[in-house]
């Protein structure tokens, strides 16, 4: 490392006896961070193939506006997304406000009064059990008259499957089944495990919908939930697949009827897909899909990077420093909530975007506890964007994602490490 970069860190405020700890982990990570990069070599590869065989021209940036009839842009982006997660159809709009709302518009467009939802991955994410009713909300499904149940994990983080064949009844219409951890310490799933799954419930009632919410995992593999018999998966243009350019939105991949039911909810039905105009977003839409790989390795990159370096300070981290990404979360248990405090402030020291102010919890809508979190963000709470959140309850855990170049993630990470060690919490 040059003279003038270990200037420059200095500079922004670290330590350099925390600029070496994380130069040594950093160090021992060339192996790993060589294969995210063939993945991501091979997942640009497959998003260039989709827009080239879709025919993106430059026609396709332009805005529409009104009703948004034709609009070429539009069309063409949701059949490359079509094309590069292998699905029939898909729905991708700024009218999605985001992650949330994509999976709430998919159960809703594909369920009736009488249905039942399963998950069989235990609670879903928090903000879901409004949408659900597991907490009572207006407008949820439950008051729609869909009912839920869910299927808690095994012990050690597996599908519990006679639970899952026992849950499953003449109701059960569609099965929502969460990749990414949420603001829980299980694995995250593989999309093998993925399909494991789905083709065991597809064995007991074939006409089920498998619904995966695959919020954080784009690109994290070389194959997505949709390629290993999900019906649907659904995620957020402000994680992965926006690659840090799109200003909003969600979408919603997989077989034809069931994106046409689901945009038949998000306009209305008789008009669904055929109108939604672009406005201004095609261009970054278009340029952050064909980013999404590189951005995603990033942050997958600064994700072990993190598990290392608190895993080796004693602190308990899921995953673990060795284990397979499945998603570019990554937990650390600080067990106080002065240690998720001062984690969160870290990282938003090292923001370009309002790195001055410092982060408090506060009563976010669609959480039980209060939330801190940290995200100096050019895309208000863009979480492909180096950034990192966590409820201020037990076990306390702070979950750490983002970062669009690992340069950046990389600093992120240290300048967390810099304010626990100025708040006593590590010594090193």
């Amino acid at each position: 490392m040059s003279t003038s970069i270990e200037r420059m860190y200095g500079t922004l405020g670290i330590d350099p006896k925390v600029l070496a700890f994380g130069r040594e982990i950093e160090a021992s990570l060339k192996e790993r961070f060589e294969k995210i990069d063939n993945t991501a070599e091979y997942n640009q590869l497959k998003v260039l193939h989709a827009m080239q065989k879709n025919k993106v021209s430059e026609a396709c940036l332009y805005p529409s506006s009104g009703y948004g009839y034709n609009d070429v842009g539009r069309d063409t982006l949701e059949a490359v997304y079509a094309t590069a997660f292998r699905t029939e159809s898909a729905l991708v709009r700024p009218l999605i406000a985001c992650g949330t709302h994509a999976l709430a518009i998919a159960m809703a467009g594909n369920v009736r009064p009488g249905d039942e939802i399963l998950s069989p991955v235990g609670k879903p994410y928090d903000t879901l059990e409004e949408v659900i009713g597991i907490r009572p909300s207006k407008g949820s499904l439950a008051e729609y008259g869909v009912t839920y149940r869910q299927v808690e994990l095994l012990p050690d983080g597996s599908f519990d499957y006679e639970g899952i064949r026992a849950a499953i009844n003449e109701r059960t219409r569609l099965v929502e089944i969460q990749r990414s951890k949420g603001y829980l310490t299980r694995p995250t799933f593989s999309v093998a495990q993925i399909g494991e799954l789905i083709a065991f419930i597809k064995s007991i009632k074939p006409d089920v919908i498998c619904m995966v919410d695959n919020c954080y995992g784009e690109f994290v593999e070389e194959q997505e939930p949709s390629e290993v018999g999900a019906d649907l998966i659904v995620g957020s243009l402000i994680k992965n697949p926006g690659g840090g350019l799109a200003p909003i939105g969600g979408y919603i991949a997989g077989k034809e009827e069931y994106v046409d039911n689901a945009a038949y909810r998000l306009t209305c039905p008789g008009l669904g897909k055929e109108v939604g105009a672009s406005l201004g977003v095609s261009l970054p839409f278009f340029q952050g899909f064909f980013l999404a790989p590189t951005v995603t390795a990033g942050a997958l990159k600064g994700a072990i990077f993190a598990a290392n370096i608190y895993e080796k300070l004693g602190f308990a981290v899921t995953p673990d420093s060795t284990q397979e990404r499945h998603d570019i979360i990554q937990a650390v248990q600080f067990g106080t909530p002065e240690g998720v405090i001062a984690f969160c402030q870290g990282i938003q020291a090292a923001a370009p975007v309002d790195s001055y102010v410092a982060p408090e919890p506060w009563a976010m809508p669609g959480y039980d506890s209060d939330v801190i979190m940290a995200a100096g963000a050019f895309v208000q709470g863009s979480s492909i964007e180096l950034s990192a959140d966590g409820p201020i309850k037990p076990p306390y855990t702070v979950y750490f994602q983002g970062g669009l170049t690992w340069e950046h993630a990389r600093f992120g990470i240290l300048m967390s490490l810099q304010k626990l060690c100025e708040a006593g919490i590590v010594k090193l």
